[in-house]
C-alpha cells in the first residue's frame, strides 16, 4: 500500500491464472482471474483485449484510486468573498484525450477504467469482497478488509493496471 496522503487504495502485483473460464462471452471483452503477490487477494476482472492484451500466467500491476490527480487531495482555497476555487481545480484535474490539463496517475499505467464500487460482501474470518463496475465492465477483489479499508462503497473508483 502507499502513503495515506496518496489517492491509491490499493494496489498490488497479479498474476493470472485462468482468462474466459466460463467460455468467452464478448468479442473483444475478457475476463480474467488473478492472484496478487503480497496481499493473497483474489481478482476477477473484465477488460478490453484490444486495448489491453494479457495470457495466462502472465503478472502485472493493479492500482484502485480515488482521483487520477497525484498526491492527496488538498482544501480548497478560498477567495476575498468566501467562494472556493474547488470547481476550477476538480476541472484542472481531470483526464484529457487531447492531452490538455494537468498529468496525473494515468500516465504511469497503460490501461485505465473509471467506474463505481456497488456492493461489499463480508466473507468469512475478516475477508470481504469489493464489487466495482466500469460502464458494464466489472471487478470483484476479494481478501484481507486490511487492504480494502480505503475502498467506499457508492464511491467512484478508477482501476489502472500495467505489465
Amino acid at each position: 500500500m502507499t502513503s495515506a496522503t496518496s489517492n491509491i487504495a490499493f494496489d498490488d502485483i497479479f498474476t493470472i491464472n485462468a482468462i474466459d473460464k466460463e467460455g468467452k462471452k464478448f468479442d473483444r471483452v475478457s475476463r480474467l482471474y488473478a492472484h496478487s503477490k503480497n496481499y493473497d487477494m483474489e481478482l476477477t476482472l473484465d477488460y478490453n483485449i484490444e486495448l489491453f492484451p494479457l495470457q495466462n500466467g502472465q503478472s502485472f500491476a493493479l492500482a484502485l484510486a480515488s482521483s487520477l490527480a497525484r498526491g492527496g487531495t488538498q482544501p480548497a482555497a478560498s477567495g476575498a468573498d468566501g467562494a472556493t476555487e474547488d470547481a476550477e481545480d476538480k476541472d484542472r484535474d481531470v483526464w484529457r484525450p487531447d492531452g490538455k490539463g494537468r498529468r496525473g496517475l494515468e500516465e504511469d499505467y497503460e490501461y485505465v477504467m473509471y467506474g463505481k464500487v456497488y456492493k461489499f460482501d463480508t466473507g468469512t474470518s475478516g475477508t470481504v469482497t469489493v464489487y466495482a463496475s466500469f460502464g458494464g465492465l466489472l471487478l470483484s477483489l476479494t481478501g484481507s478488509f486490511r487492504h480494502l479499508t480505503s475502498i467506499v462503497l457508492g464511491e467512484t473508483i478508477y482501476v489502472l493496471m500495467r505489465k
